[in-house]
């Protein structure tokens, strides 16, 4: 689960990061959305809409503390809502969801993933980013840190599963408690989630039922850590090593952020790194039937998401492609060819703090753009995405060959707190 310092950030993240990496020929995108609230995960619907929800900014309802302990506490109120993208116009179709955020919208839980079953029903995962302790003692009955069936025809929606909820009684990972759903699949009659304030992987029954872990996560061991200079605007004070100081290793909480289903029944699963939030340092994350997490591929910085093509090319977003604390939040869309070549399709240039993407029938990289700014979130489709494959990396990709994999829509990730970093645990 956490170490009190484990953080998630939305902050400066950066995916060309890892060795003899160079820049791809410059990809355009346009604009399909904007003036979106907090945006995250975005899905595909059956009528071949584009739909996205928004966290909200929370409001001026009762508060709960912030994750990391510091800074000013989360409070509530309903300005979640989920988007439909038609023919070029914007509409909310769902609205007055749970939203948690600070006061001055950032740093939001709320709605943050959807996906559609085979019939076309619509699930929302909505997150919360606190101890689960305080919900309901605080907040009274929300569904934050929940998954919801929405009605979009008549704006109401009912509860299906209580992720926080079993954060709060199993606590798997054994640390401290924290939840914070950020995405999640749809395999079967199952959903898949992952919870970055828990650490883990869930599976529950699309009826609510057998809500159980999959798996916990471990933390990371840094060997030389970097951190910023003493003295930084931080949310983890107290870790920033003094003038002088020498430390040569350093415990982290990394945490999951999004999970995509292949072919070969396996999930996989992206990794936001905690804090001092290393260059390179996160991973994907394979777990087959076996239920143990081994190490698909590495060499990422403050991965987001992940989304798999009709041909089994997998697709890898960067928050941003620079440690958290420097305060560059330029992203990158990284794709890994079936026989594990690395492209890097778009990086900066207008990409900044996205959260989330997804593959179009017309296969376009759809995203969530400026996730973190209430007001300015966009959802832009990246053009021109043909570009130049990668050397190796130096931390090492394994072949996706023979994989094969389902398309299946994704996900989200956090939003910044004060200095741009929200910790999740």
């Amino acid at each position: 689960m956490k170490l009190k310092q484990l953080t998630i950030t939305f902050l400066t993240f950066c995916v060309a990061a890892f060795s003899g990496m160079k820049a791809a020929e410059a990809a355009s995108f346009s604009v399909i959305a904007d003036g979106l609230y907090n945006a995250g995960g975005l899905s595909f619907g059956p009528d071949g809409n584009l739909y996205v929800t928004e966290a909200g900014t929370g409001g001026n309802g009762a508060c709960v503390p912030p994750a990391s302990g510091q800074g000013d506490s989360l409070c509530y109120g309903t300005s979640g809502a989920v988007s439909r993208i038609e023919n070029g116009k914007t509409e909310r179709i769902l609205t007055g969801l749970p939203s948690l955020a600070l006061p001055d919208g950032t740093g939001a839980g709320g709605p943050r993933d959807i996906q559609f079953d085979a019939t076309g029903k619509p699930y929302v995962l909505i997150g919360y980013g606190a101890n689960p302790t305080f919900r309901d003692r605080n907040l009274g009955y929300t569904d934050l840190g929940k998954i919801i069936a929405p009605d979009f025809n008549t704006n109401s929606w009912a509860s299906v599963a209580d992720l926080a909820n079993y954060e709060l009684a199993n606590n798997p990972d054994g640390g401290d408690f924290g939840s914070n759903p950020l995405g999640f699949v749809i395999d079967g009659n199952k959903l898949v989630a992952v919870d970055a304030g828990a650490n883990d992987l869930l599976s529950v029954n699309t009826g609510g039922r057998n809500l159980r872990v999959i798996v916990a996560f471990p933390q990371d061991i840094l060997t030389n850590p970097i951190f910023p200079p003493s003295g930084t605007p931080s949310n983890e004070p107290a870790q920033v090593p003094s003038q002088g100081e020498e430390v040569r290793s350093h415990a982290t909480q990394a945490v999951p952020s999004s999970v995509a289903k292949g072919l070969d029944g396996a999930y996989y699963i992206s990794q936001f790194t905690g804090f001092p939030f290393p260059e390179g340092g996160a991973k994907i994350y394979r777990v087959g039937a076996d239920g143990l997490p081994t190490v698909f591929a590495d060499g990422f910085t403050q991965l987001t998401d992940l989304e798999f093509d009709t041909e089994g090319n997998l697709y890898a977003l960067q928050y941003a492609n620079q440690s958290a604390w420097k305060g560059d939040f330029d992203g990158s869309v990284i794709k890994i060819a079936t026989d594990g070549t690395r492209t890097t399709l778009m990086s900066g240039n207008g990409l900044e703090s996205p959260s989330a993407l997804t593959i179009g029938t017309d296969g376009a990289v759809y995203v969530t753009n400026r996730s973190d700014r209430p007001g300015l979130g966009q959802v832009i489709r990246i053009e021109n995405t043909k570009s130049i494959p990668e050397p190796s990396s130096a931390f090492g990709v394994f072949a996706i060959a023979a994989l094969g994999v389902a398309w299946l829509h994704k996900k989200t990730i956090p939003k910044p707190l004060r200095d741009k970093v929200v910790a999740l645990k």
